[in-house]
């Protein structure tokens, strides 16, 4: 059909090549071949809710058999596979308008005709029209026979095509209403022509959709004994024994009060493949203008590839109880990679194939709901149960502390969800949160202080305490590798700024009592007439150091490294260094206790080589207690004993 614009413009439709198109859907459309299955089987059940739904106006429509199912038989001989089911079948004209038109979709015409509360109650799946297709990509032909539903026994039809661009048609006798599909299969193709095959892919896509999957029932014959033949019955016929292969029931569409913790326990079994139990879960629908359910559980044990990013990770998707992808990460951050469930939705932007879930503001929306559901029920666990979060912690507490750098969104959410050691409270178990530290911050205090190392023996020994615990000032013992990149991103928290207790200059006047500060500005005084020590400290250490100054961190011990304020600190060091990546070159800043014996002693030597030996010594102690590695341990040792025996 052409038209003629008033310019004389012609408009002309699209020529198709219906061979060429088939072809594409074969073998372009799907990624995997067992897909066929679930799209067959997906096509029964839409057309058994279809007959559901007529028959509310009409029941005669169900012919006196009212018991919906979809039946799978295999011949592993003649290699074929047969998909039946006792829905509401097709029309001649049916089987045209929808086999003979490809990507023309009987169930989005269906779905165009219902109401909307009607549409609400659909379990309906197909919407493309190209699914059948998929039976192509392993069968040579494909037989189908159907009779609709009040039709005459005389109106069946039969449908065969072998892939190529023609089709038959014909008219046949079938007795009962639905439809078969038989697919013989390619001569490579022969894997599919198997029982258990064809049960562990039902099992996988097709578990939880609302009608019965059946295939035969498999008997195990009976051995006969040493002494006896046994003998076949002729007067017993064999009746075929049909039984479910799926659940038919899907536990997430369920209203909570109707499940119990056993059943949600056994189901997390079901969709994690772990078989420890899960620390918490939460199930909730969401209606309205985005309509989904998710079933979010938090595991009580970490995998062994959690800290592998590239790992599979993410949640079961389901569109309307029908499987569609196993590791659905669009919906769930990186840092809350752990999270197992399921999420199912009617109406999610997915491509043709259903095998890839396109990226639009309704999947980003409900990443967000679903992450802050997440949130909220680890606050739950956190607030209602301690022990158990202390569980969580021990086995997550470092991948949730990439939250911050990700998710600047819930910054503030993730951090109350933290956990720390404390120079306050006895014992290396992460228990304070950065709520309890605000509840005991001092009069005055403005900043949250902490201090990063390799372990808590190390922290909790730093000589970077020494000034806090003095005063009584708490401060956060962070030893998880991750800890120092994550400040980077984790600022401030409820207004209070962070402050790194080994980096810049340290100020306490604020907090301090009248007492401790006199003492602060004698000791002060006291330093600056040590200006030439300090000198000949800094000329001795030579490009060591970037800096030496007197300190007001340490009470006891001699000198501290500190990291200036705009230099990378150990921890971001090793983390780049164990990745292969480019460090840029830093020089610590020396801070030195003048009152120290050690820093007397170094003062009054007056032979340069002596003061050099006690130099490298002071630094090499400050860098020991900084957890840093010596560039040469041998000579500090060799030094040490050269001024223990001096």
């Amino acid at each position: 059909m052409t038209a003629k614009s008033k310019s004389g413009a012609e408009t002309l439709g699209f020529q198709t090549e219906a061979k060429q198109l088939l072809h594409l859907m074969i073998h372009s459309l799907y990624s995997n071949k067992e897909i066929f299955l679930r799209e067959l089987i997906s096509n029964s059940s839409d057309a058994t809710d279809k007959l559901r739904f007529e028959a509310l106006e009409n029941a005669s429509l169900y012919e006196n058999d009212g018991d919906l199912y979809i039946r799978i038989g295999v011949d592993e001989e003649k290699k074929t596979i047969t998909i039946s089911d006792n829905g509401i079948g097709m029309s001649r004209d049916e089987v045209i308008t929808n086999l003979g038109t490809i990507a023309r979709s009987g169930t989005a015409d269906f779905l165009k005709n219902l109401t909307g509360d009607q549409q609400q109650d659909s379990q309906l799946i197909g919407q493309f029209g190209v699914g059948f297709y998929s039976s192509f990509i392993v069968a040579e032909k494909v037989v189908v026979e159907t009779r609709r539903a009040g039709a005459k026994s005389s109106e069946a039809v039969r449908w065969s095509c072998d892939g190529e661009a023609d089709y038959q048609i014909e008219t046949i006798t079938r007795e009962g209403r639905g439809t078969t599909i038989t697919m013989h299969l390619k001569a490579d193709e022969s894997e599919f022509a198997n029982d258990w095959r064809l049960r562990s892919i039902v099992k996988k896509y097709s578990d939880h959709i609302a009608i019965p999957v059946q295939m035969l029932k498999q008997e195990t014959p009976p051995m006969p004994s040493d002494d006896q033949t046994v003998e076949p019955d002729e007067t017993v016929v064999d009746v075929p024994e049909w039984q479910a292969v799926n659940d038919a029931q899907a536990l997430w569409t369920k209203s909570r009060s109707e499940v119990s913790d056993e059943e949600y326990q056994e189901f997390y079994r079901h969709v994690s493949s772990d078989f420890a139990e899960p620390l918490t879960w939460s199930h909730n629908r969401v209606e309205g203008k985005q309509e989904y359910t998710s079933l979010l559980y938090i595991p009580g044990m970490a995998p062994m590839d959690l800290y592998q990013r590239e790992a599979v990770r993410g949640i079961k998707l389901y569109i309307k109880r029908t499987f569609i992808m196993d590791d659905a990460e669009q919906f769930m951050p990186m840092y809350l990679r752990f999270v197992k469930g399921v999420l199912d939705s009617a109406d999610l932007p997915l491509n043709v194939s259903r095998e890839i879930l396109q990226k639009t503001p309704m999947v980003d929306s409900i990443r967000a709901a679903l992450t802050k559901r997440t949130l909220d029920m680890l606050g739950k666990l956190a607030t209602n149960e301690p022990e158990k979060y202390a569980t969580f912690w021990s086995q997550f507490g470092a991948v949730l502390k990439e939250g911050p750098s990700e998710d600047h969104s819930n910054r503030e959410k993730i951090a109350k969800l933290f956990r720390f050691t404390s120079s306050s409270v006895d014992g290396d178990q992460p228990t304070v949160s950065l709520a309890d530290y605000l509840g005991r911050m001092k009069d005055g205090q403005d900043k949250i202080y902490y201090v990063t190392g390799d372990s808590y023996s190390v922290i909790n020994n730093s000589p970077y305490l020494e000034v806090f615990r003095k005063h009584g000032i708490e401060v956060l013992l962070m030893s998880d590798r991750i800890d120092e990149w994550m400040m980077g991103y984790l600022t401030e928290f409820d207004g209070k700024s962070f402050q790194d207790a080994a980096r810049g200059e340290l100020d306490l006047s604020q907090i301090i009592g009248e007492s401790d500060k006199s003492e602060v500005d004698a000791g002060a005084a006291e330093n600056t007439q040590h200006g030439d020590k300090i000198t000949r400290i800094k000329t001795l250490l030579g490009d060591q150091v970037q800096d030496v100054r007197s300190t007001s961190r340490l009470t006891d011990s001699p000198a501290c490294l500190v990291v200036g304020d705009n230099d990378m600190g150990e921890q971001m060091r090793k983390i780049m260094e164990a990745a292969g990546q480019a460090v840029p070159e830093s020089k610590p800043i020396l801070e030195v206790n003048m009152a120290h014996p050690l820093v007397t002693k170094l003062g009054d030597e007056s032979e340069d080589a002596a003061a050099t030996v006690l130099a490298k010594i002071l630094f090499d102690q400050a860098a020991l207690s900084a957890g840093r590695p010596l560039e040469n341990p041998a000579e500090f040792v060799q030094q040490l004993n050269r001024l223990m025996f001096n």
